[in-house]
Parts: C-alpha cells; sequence; structure tokens
C-alpha cells in the first residue's frame, strides 16, 4: 500500500513518521472507548466469548445493524475469515446478540435490531492486494480499515475496501406484518420519486470513492466510515436525513430540525422533498454533510 505522509507545518516543516501499535489490545482498547465517535458504533462487548472462540469487540452501529471488529496484529493473520466466522455464527445464534444489546442498551434497541446489513470491520497496520481481492468473493459486508499513528496524539483511520452486498431477506415473524420495507416502498412510490431518489443516490455515490450505499430494512444510507445522509421513500415524499447543525439552516415546512423527533435514520436535520425542485437543495445539503463528516 502506498504511504500516507503527513508534516507538520511550522518555521521548519516537519515529517511525522507514523507506527503501528506495539500491542494489539493497545489499538483495541482505544477504539473500544472511542468506537462510535471513531465508527458510527455502540461498543456492547470486549473478547466476546463464543462457543468456537471469541470476537475481538462487537456492537450495535447507527444503523442499529450488528458489527464485528478484528483486529490484525501480524501480517500472516487471516482475520477477514475469522470475522466471517463469528458473523456466521451470530446470524445463527440472533437471540444471544438481542440479549447483548438488551443488557446494555436496553429494550427499545434490542426490539429494533436490523439484521438485513450486519458487519466486519477488520483493522490493521496493512492489508496486502490479496486481503482487498478476496472481500469482493464474499457475498458479505466487510471493511478494511488501516490504522497509522502519529507520535501518540494523532491516529489515522483510512478505508481501504469496503464490500457491500444487498441486504438479507428478513422473515417476516422478525419484524412487524404492517411495517413495508425499504426496497417494497421503492417498489411502490410513483415514478418521478423513484426518480429523484435515484439521482439523488448517483449524486452521493459520485462524491468520493470512499461513499457507499447500504440497504437497510427501513432506509437506505449513504456512508463513508459513517453515515453522513440517509433516505427514505415514500408514496407522497423522499426524506433525507442529514448530520447538519439545524440551528445553521431557516427552518421551514419542508425543512425541519428532528433532534427531538423520533425518526429513521442520521441526523438531526430533515429534508422532505416533494417535487424536482428541492433536489437542488438535497443536493446541496448531501454535500455538505459530505464534506463535515
Amino acid at each position: 500500500m502506498a504511504e500516507i505522509k503527513l508534516f507538520r507545518l511550522g518555521s521548519q516543516v516537519e515529517e511525522l513518521k507514523s507506527h503501528s501499535a506495539v500491542i494489539e489490545k493497545e489499538l483495541q482498547n482505544k477504539i473500544e472507548k472511542n468506537m462510535f465517535k471513531f465508527f458510527g458504533v455502540h461498543f456492547l462487548d470486549t473478547e466476546y466469548r463464543i462457543d468456537n472462540g471469541r470476537m475481538d469487540s462487537i456492537g450495535i452501529d447507527e444503523n442499529n445493524c450488528p458489527v464485528i471488529f478484528e483486529y490484525k496484529c501480524h501480517s500472516n493473520e487471516n482475520v477477514i475469515n475469522q470475522g466471517l466466522f463469528y458473523l456466521n455464527w451470530l446470524l445463527e445464534h440472533k437471540a444471544n446478540f438481542k440479549l447483548l444489546v438488551l443488557e446494555k442498551l436496553g429494550k427499545e434497541t434490542a426490539d429494533n435490531i436490523d439484521w438485513s446489513m450486519p458487519r466486519v470491520i477488520c483493522i490493521a497496520g496493512d492489508f496486502n492486494k490479496y486481503d482487498e481481492e478476496a472481500i469482493k468473493q464474499i457475498n458479505r459486508n466487510v471493511s478494511l480499515i488501516r490504522y497509522k499513528q502519529y507520535n501518540d496524539d494523532l491516529l489515522l483511520f483510512e478505508l481501504l475496501n469496503s464490500n457491500t452486498v444487498a441486504p438479507i431477506e428478513i422473515e417476516n415473524n422478525e419484524r412487524k406484518q404492517t411495517e413495508k420495507t425499504f426496497l417494497q416502498q421503492y417498489e411502490s412510490a410513483p415514478k418521478k420519486f423513484t426518480a429523484i431518489y435515484d439521482e439523488l443516490k448517483d449524486f452521493a455515490l459520485s462524491l468520493g470513492d470512499d461513499v457507499s450505499e447500504s440497504t437497510l430494512k427501513l432506509y437506505s444510507a449513504f456512508k463513508k466510515i459513517k453515515n453522513f445522509a440517509t433516505m427514505e421513500i415514500y408514496k407522497s415524499n423522499i426524506r433525507l436525513n442529514v448530520k447538519l447543525n439545524p440551528n445553521d439552516y431557516t427552518l421551514s415546512e419542508n425543512l425541519r430540525d428532528v433532534s427531538e423527533i423520533g425518526h429513521w435514520g442520521c441526523g438531526d436535520l430533515q429534508l422532505i422533498i416533494k417535487s424536482e425542485k428541492d433536489v437542488p437543495l438535497a443536493k446541496e445539503l448531501i454535500q455538505k454533510s459530505y464534506e463535515e463528516n
């Protein structure tokens, strides 16, 4: 992998030399203490034991999807296969995970776990080209993140590759019968709204190679490492949520502060899109949220 060069500018230019964590546990502790800040994931447990091993870290992300973290200390470790083994175990033992969420975060979160997009995040000082090619062949959501530490106070995370696949089918008995999924909403929405959604989706994905779309149970999410925008589609409108401060905008009936209102997806600012005339503002908000998050 190409090395990232970081310099401190002053009277003299100083190159900051990067290094990996001396001890894997040292990195793991830093991530677990700041997991939501770094990755938008609520930390649940460390060294989570199962029948045939233990997961390094386990959490639930801002979309209420399970997330497994595996840390690669040595170049010959195959953390991708290890993470996939744990993910398959989790999908076969959903009750165990729900109980963990119930104990740590309460009943409301436990009742709203979204099993459509569980994922594995592999973190290492570096990966090889075979690792990046391997996840393209896997029908699971896997992200490779390289880290570099500079001095004692700078930590860099670089998203090298993210494999996002179609959502896992959810059995009807795992959700309310009256609840339509995002895909069902999309398929039944008027063509004018599916066209607007597709235009906004293409715009969001064009903002950078680091952007991916995840189709969740009730909405779609656009993220780098963390969400920066989410969208729901209905017969009468599209709801765009972004991670921007509502106080920075002139609010209206269509542009709302939802920080105190229950809603799906990320962010405190919501735009209700009713026609093509709302698309320019929607793109402006998506790009601003992408740049700030």
